[in-house]
């Protein structure tokens, strides 16, 4: 285990080594920052016999997609993009609170058939010491499929992640977290590809009128709910801004808009998640093999 009383260099030899001893290695890749850096131990670690693979599909913003094409370029990796069909999945469209299972699911299952073309020997994630004790479904997906997730196994949290980005000079160090677009819709409420057209326009237009860390969240009846972190909502009082948010979200379908008085926070749908679907969803250090 690391702490960032150790020097970094340590940690990141710790990774470098962790990812050599896999072989061949395909990286399940989003291009946020902890993927990102996985790619780029995994470019340091083992050469050409590392692919980063990303997963495409109505849950993955455009512009996510974009990031991804371009960090690969950006470390020099070898970078597949394919097809997920996560919505076919009848469970991951109920959004019960599992969602993340089925999607992680899919998406590893879809690397998996590559296994022979691109030839690896692991699939790994960008999962980090934060990960853990939080609810994270997607953690048993990896768990039943022997993903192996090299930033836990080489002791980084979150922090040591970003510093290492920020040390190897990589663009998106200090990326926001953007997780898929399925998640901004509540719990029970269906996940669909439709819905997830509306988050994604609605937050574009919120970074278009100059919000950077934001939230779409889709609840029942086609309400969207935005969250912004709180030094920004006063802008809201602007009209101008007002006006042109609630006609542009009722054009994307949205039959009621309101604004968060709480501002933005990651995982602000986890409160409607039942307390036995978080008991059994959360992965702790005493699960990990």
């Amino acid at each position: 285990m690391s702490t960032m009383d150790e020097p970094l260099e340590n940690a990141i030899d710790r990774l470098l080594t962790t990812i050599r001893g896999y072989g061949r290695v395909a990286v399940a890749f989003s291009g946020g920052v902890d993927s990102t850096v996985v790619a780029k131990g995994a470019q340091l670690a083992v050469g050409d016999n590392a692919v980063a693979v990303t997963g495409k599909s109505a849950s993955v913003a455009r512009s996510e997609l974009d990031i991804a094409r371009q960090m690969a370029r950006e470390i020099g990796i070898r970078h597949i993009v394919v097809d997920t069909n996560e919505f076919n999945d009848s469970h991951y469209v109920a959004n019960d609170g599992t969602r993340c299972y089925y999607c992680k699911s899919e998406l590893y299952d879809q690397v998996e058939r590559l296994r022979t073309d691109l030839e690896f020997d692991v699939i790994c994630s960008g999962a980090n010491l934060d990960d853990m004790g939080d609810y994270r479904p997607g953690l048993i997906a990896a768990a039943e499929r022997s993903i192996r997730h090299p930033l836990q196994e080489a002791g980084f949290t979150k922090l040591m992640v970003r510093e290492t980005a920020k040390k190897w000079g990589l663009s998106n160090w200090d990326k926001p977290a953007a997780p898929c677009l399925s998640s901004r819709i509540a719990i029970g409420v269906e996940a669909t590809p439709e819905r997830t057209r509306r988050v994604e326009e609605g937050e574009k237009l919120l970074r278009e009128l100059g919000f950077v860390e934001l939230r779409v969240r889709y609840h029942e009846g086609d309400l969207a709910r935005i969250e912004v972190p709180t030094d920004q909502i006063a802008r809201f009082m602007d009209a101008a801004v007002r006006e042109t948010i609630a006609r542009r979200f009722k054009e994307l379908g949205f039959k009621f808009v309101s604004l968060d008085l709480e501002g933005f926070r990651s995982g602000g749908l986890n409160v409607l998640i039942s307390a036995d679907v978080l008991t059994r969803s959360i992965i702790r250090p005493a699960d990990q093999s």
